[in-house]
């Protein structure tokens, strides 16, 4: 089993890395964490910058490693920096770039010769009308079609990243099935975190947050693709609760969905087994949580995500407040803690778009 699978202490090694190599994009995503960019910045970590990250991440147990953006097509020296990563340093490497012209047939060949892990695309709409309203740029359903067809025609794996919001929860059932015809292996589900261009306003309700999760619950069982569930821990609490009604022998087989395509064999959250390097090289738990935890250019990024002290209360469940802190599934789900901060300004109270009523607190109205 490759080191990027099996268990591991998240006190020590991430299993997941997050760099955001530039701030530069085309696109004007109404979600945009990033707030990105139309030029690079100046400031950005430099082409041995990045080598030296890289070394570091590889020392970490070589976790999976995402090259994010911006676009990081907007980065010239993209394609040697991969292949760094994957033929000198031995890292499973994935990327999410932007649905814009510079996604052609070459870039994609160039992404399969360095041994891109997997290609990741935005989704957000199963038309036109839906995916570029979101995005905030005509066209872009029409370039992120084309850029499926490339890694098609190349024999890349294909994931497909959707942020769950108002504008879309009528249509996820329809995106499921447009997944399913390209022959992604994963779908991400996103569900929104208002930082960034990112507002509370487009969020779905917690009640929804909850509905939504049930019908992934059985999609899984139903579609040939994984499903993962960003910035959810409590999937992981629906999908054992829906598991657990359906019977032990299913709720195994669940789990095990779970787990598919080298996917975290156990929950993985803000800071806790996930961490997130800025394109001038700040650390944070995740892009999602803007509370600076230090610099590359300063210190190991081996060093700052074992002894950080923001990442220390981030692994620990017992600081967790409200009902997060009191509920039976805090050491399975934990809350999102980037939401918690973004709503509340506490990354450790509870996560306010999370429906379920912990046992202790359900005790206590009676």
């Amino acid at each position: 089993m490759p080191s990027f699978v099996k268990e591991r202490d998240y006190r020590e090694n991430p299993f997941i890395v997050i760099w955001e190599v530039t701030r530069a994009c085309a696109l004007k995503c109404l979600h945009c964490r990033a707030e990105a960019q139309y030029t690079p910045d100046p400031r950005q970590l430099s082409f041995e910058e990045g080598k030296n990250l890289i070394d570091d991440v590889a020392r970490m147990d070589r976790p999976l490693f995402v090259f994010t953006g911006g676009d990081p097509l907007m980065r010239s020296d993209l394609f040697r920096l991969a292949e760094y990563a994957i033929k000198e340093k031995g890292l499973p490497v994935s990327m999410t770039p932007s649905a814009t012209p510079k996604v052609t047939r070459d870039a994609v060949r160039q992404a399969k010769e360095a041994g891109l892990s997997r290609w990741a695309f935005s989704l957000d709409g199963s038309c036109a009308e839906i995916h570029d309203h979101f995005r905030g740029t005509k066209g872009s359903y029409e370039l992120t079609m084309r850029g499926i067809e490339y890694l098609q025609e190349m024999g890349i794996p294909i994931q497909v990243n959707s942020t769950v919001s108002r504008y879309n929860v009528h249509d996820l059932a329809v995106i499921a099935g447009k997944v399913k015809e390209m022959g992604a292996v994963l779908w991400s589900v996103f569900f929104l975190v208002p930082t960034g261009r990112g507002m509370q306003k487009d969020m779905i309700s917690a009640e929804e947050h909850e509905a939504v999760m049930k019908w992934l619950c059985r999609l899984g069982s139903e579609m040939p693709y994984g499903i993962k569930a960003t910035e959810a821990p409590h999937y992981r609490r629906v999908l054992m609760q829906e598991g657990g009604r359906a019977g032990e022998g299913e709720q195994a087989a669940a789990l095990k969905r779970a787990d598919l395509l080298g996917r975290a064999p156990k929950g993985v959250g803000d800071g806790d087994g996930f961490v997130f390097i800025s394109h001038i090289g700040d650390v944070y738990p995740s892009g999602f949580l803007p509370v600076p935890c230090g610099n590359v250019r300063e210190q190991s990024l081996v060093d700052i995500y074992r002894d950080s002290p923001v990442m220390q209360e981030l692994r620990d469940k017992s600081r967790l407040k409200g009902k997060c802190g009191v509920c039976e599934f805090k050491e399975l789900c934990g809350g999102s803690r980037a939401r918690a901060y973004a709503v509340t300004g506490d990354y450790l109270e509870s996560d306010p778009y999370c429906a379920y009523v912990p046992k202790a607190c359900a005790a206590e109205r009676q």
